[in-house]
Formats: C-alpha cells, structure tokens, sequence
C-alpha cells in the first residue's frame, strides 16, 4: 500500500523534490539508458501526485492542465521504483492521477505520450492510441487519449 499526495511545486519539499528527481533519474535515465534533459523547466506549472512508502518515493507523475503541454489535460513522466513494480503501484498512481486531473481541472480529457512497450498497460486503464508510433528521446513512444 501506497500513500499517494498531489502537491504544487511550491508545496513540495526539498526533501521531496529531490526523492522526486531521484527516482525519475533512476529509471530514466540510469535504468532505460537515456540520456535525456529531465529538467525542462515544466515542473513548477504542474501538479506532482507522488506514491510514499515507508518515507521513501516509490511512484511519481505530473500532470497538466488543458493548454499547458497538450490541447488536452495530460500525464507525464510516469514513474515506479524497478524494485516496487510488482505491487501494481503504476496502475495505483495513475488512478490518483486520473481523479486528480478531474478534481484540479474539471476535465477528464487526458492526451499522454506514452513508452510504446507499455501500451497495453494503458489500455487497462482507458487510454487508446492515436497515430503512429514516434521516436522520443531515442524511444518509441505512441500518443494515447482517455476521453
């Protein structure tokens, strides 16, 4: 079990922002071996749903209101600690996630650029493809919609 918050830039703490950029450092860019600049500058215009175990960072995503990255409210840098994978933690933040973008921006429109591989992961979770695959990053990545 998780403990999942939904906090502004402002609201998070060093502490948190730093367990933040370290696990997004961790898979991103250590892990799936791209090098890649995680810091561009979109952090302090989103709202971070962060998943707590035991004090430590297990589950991160950001989200985006309308207009801020797509025409659509949207989801990014989707996130599970490689050791915490099994305890379906990734379907847990992306459910808070989901009800936070309705919450914070009365919508339930989503748009996510997603890592092709985990396209049926999605689909679980009423996201759907639109268009072809693309490389982001050096990774193939598809846009999905959850309307």
């Amino acid at each position: 079990m998780i403990d999942i918050k939904v906090k502004t830039f402002t609201e998070l703490t060093s502490r948190e922002l730093y367990k933040v950029l370290q696990l997004r450092s961790e898979v991103f860019v250590v892990e799936q071996d791209c090098v890649y600049q995680d810091l561009d500058g979109k952090d302090q215009k989103a709202l971070h749903v962060i998943g707590f175990k035991n004090d430590k960072v297990v589950a991160y995503t950001r989200l985006f209101k309308p207009g801020d990255y797509f025409e659509n409210a949207s989801i990014g840098r989707v996130v599970v600690r490689k050791m915490e994978r099994q305890h379906a933690y990734g379907y847990a933040i992306m459910k808070a996630s989901i009800i936070a973008i309705k919450k914070y921006y009365s919508t339930t429109k989503i748009k996510i650029s997603a890592q092709v591989y985990l396209k049926r992961f999605y689909n679980n979770l009423e996201f759907f493809e639109v268009g072809e695959s693309y490389l982001e990053d050096g990774i193939p990545h598809i846009a999905m919609v959850k309307t």
